[in-house]
């Protein structure tokens, strides 16, 4: 069994594959094939959830990432106990189904479910416009020099977030303020979210009329191969490592806005778009 090849990056949402392997997932079957345009739930950073969809006129109740040792043991998710893509492993897209499997060897079908794709697909690129437009608002925080996005601000989405999730059409950030926070020079004194939303979603507005056009760079098929994304923004080309699934255009998301929340200890962004 070799490792999965992936065309979700491309945009891709059918295929036809050959079945190569099964194992076991509880009482549930985990599917593995060739080739796939699904896009499983990334164990080491678990932002954008798994696709939905069929495998051979199955229903696809859930879409992991798997790796299978040299020995033939093989880990799902949060037990997978090596780094992503290391070499000696084989690094799969696990299928998991409630009905018998066909026999190895045979011709699956592959649909994902479009509908729900393209909402996580804009709910994700809108959550990366959000996090450089929350960058760009924050910058005047910064007391101490710090790594910088591609568009030249602080990078404060990098530094200080703690969980991503990609929601239909949205995104859940929270990002943490606290004494490593500040040791880095970021001063949250005084901050006013929704003064900040608002700065935020006026630049929001500017990228979303610019219909800026998007892509990933994919340096190859594997699952792990470690792919960017990119948008050029009236500011410049913006990129972010990435192994989501995202629109083509700005253009396509409507009217993003956020919304922030404050506590003691965290900053929240609540982000939408439609």
């Amino acid at each position: 069994m070799n490792s999965t090849l992936v065309t979700f990056p491309s945009g891709r949402i059918s295929g036809r594959s050959e079945l190569v392997g099964v194992v076991p997932v509880g009482d549930r079957h985990g599917l593995v094939v060739a080739e796939t345009p699904f896009h499983p739930l990334d164990h080491t950073w678990p932002d954008q959830p798994a696709d939905r969809g069929t495998v051979g006129g199955t229903p696809v109740l859930d879409c992991v990432t798997g790796a299978q040792s040299a020995t033939g043991e093989t880990f799902l998710g949060a037990d997978i106990p090596a780094r992503r893509g290391e070499e000696g492993w084989r690094w799969l897209v696990v299928h998991v189904t409630g009905e018998a499997p066909p026999p190895p060897g045979a011709e699956v079908e592959l649909e994902v479910d479009a509908s729900y794709r393209a909402a996580l697909s804009a709910g994700h690129t809108a959550c990366h416009l959000a996090a450089l437009a929350l960058n760009a608002a924050l910058a005047g925080r910064w007391r101490k020099e710090a790594p910088l996005d591609r568009l030249g601000h602080p990078d404060f989405d990098q530094a200080a977030i703690t969980s991503s999730r990609i929601v239909e059409r949205g995104s859940v950030d929270v990002y943490r303020l606290g004494k490593s926070l500040r040791k880095k020079g970021f001063s949250a004194e005084g901050l006013d979210p929704d003064e900040v939303a608002g700065e935020v979603n006026e630049r929001l507005k500017t990228w979303v009329a610019a219909d800026a056009p998007v892509r990933i760079d994919v340096p190859g098929p594997e699952l792990t191969a470690r792919r960017t994304w990119r948008c050029e923004l009236p500011e410049g080309e913006a990129a972010i490592p990435c192994g989501g699934t995202h629109v083509a255009r700005t253009g396509e998301l409507g009217l993003v806005q956020v919304a922030l929340t404050l506590d003691e200890a965290t900053l929240t962004m609540h982000t939408t778009c439609g």
